[in-house]
């Protein structure tokens, strides 16, 4: 058995003829992933014959709500003095630097508006249906990063461990790459639980009706998503330089509120009952 695996993959998926441009797999995932939400939700809507002009303005507020949230929530959160300093640096989304945590906030700012302006019906209305493909988007996310040679863990001797390449972008110039010690591939164990995450929420909607109980998919979608990434942070490596020594870092500590919020929506969903008739 092999004590790790040499992880060699190119994060250019393809490139344009004639345009010299590349497409690279980050972007390739969350393309798909996107796609494949808004497939799922497009069900959903058949399924309960809602209006379809509020499934095309949903794409548009959660679309702008994930990369704008996803973008300022890394800026702001893992290092505000820089983007502070440097406000227009924060447009540089090809850079990298995206955060989950700041677009789960703003999806959910983004869904206030939306349900008060296109649905007028309650936010957790829209939420309990826009979650239950999410998981399949964020696992999609974290394959991209796989394929970056970025966000993984600690050094380990696990036999599934990954050596990354460190000098990708020298790398991709033609350089001998170098590698990290074997270490946790934790992009794959996050896009594990995200889509056992987003297979719950499909069981729920599907199969159960769970829709019915106002906050319910919502609340099990935050406890799922928020409490495996806490224990996963557990074995990744900081992504900023004032994360050392804090007995848990930033990603922890963003998803506490998250996971606690979830249990009290599951909470208040089971005290209602059903409120929704369908």
């Amino acid at each position: 058995m092999l004590a790790f695996i040499t992880w060699m993959a190119d994060p250019v998926a393809f490139s344009i003829p004639f345009i010299d441009r590349e497409v690279r797999w980050y972007g390739l995932a969350f393309a798909i992933g996107f796609s494949i939400g808004l497939y799922i939700m497009s069900r959903i809507w058949k399924k309960e014959k809602l209006n379809e002009e509020w499934l095309d303005k949903l794409f548009v507020y959660v679309f702008f709500g994930t990369i704008i949230g996803s973008r300022l929530g890394h800026c702001l959160f893992y290092d505000p003095v820089y983007y502070l300093a440097n406000p227009l640096d924060m447009l540089k989304i090809w850079e990298g630097g995206l955060a989950s945590h700041g677009g789960t906030a703003a999806i959910a700012i983004a869904i206030y508006f939306y349900s008060k302006k296109v649905t007028h019906k309650p936010m957790l209305w829209t939420l309990d249906r826009v979650v239950v493909p999410v998981g399949f988007v964020a696992a999609f996310i974290r394959f991209g990063n796989l394929m970056n040679h970025e966000i993984y863990g600690h050094e380990t001797s696990v036999p599934w461990a990954f050596k990354f390449i460190t000098n990708i972008s020298a790398w991709e110039r033609g350089l001998d790459p170098i590698f990290s010690a074997p270490s946790h591939p934790t992009q794959i164990y996050e896009a594990l639980a995200y889509t056992l995450t987003g297979i719950l929420c499909m069981w729920l909607y599907w199969k159960k009706e769970a829709y019915k109980f106002p906050g319910l998919i919502f609340g099990i979608f935050f406890v799922g998503i928020f409490l495996s990434r806490f224990f996963i942070e557990f074995f990744k490596n900081n992504q900023e330089d004032f994360e050392a020594g804090m007995i848990l870092n930033m990603g922890q500590i963003l998803s506490i509120p998250f996971v606690a919020l979830g249990f009290w929506l599951m909470y208040r969903a089971y005290k209602n009952g059903v409120q929704d008739k369908g």
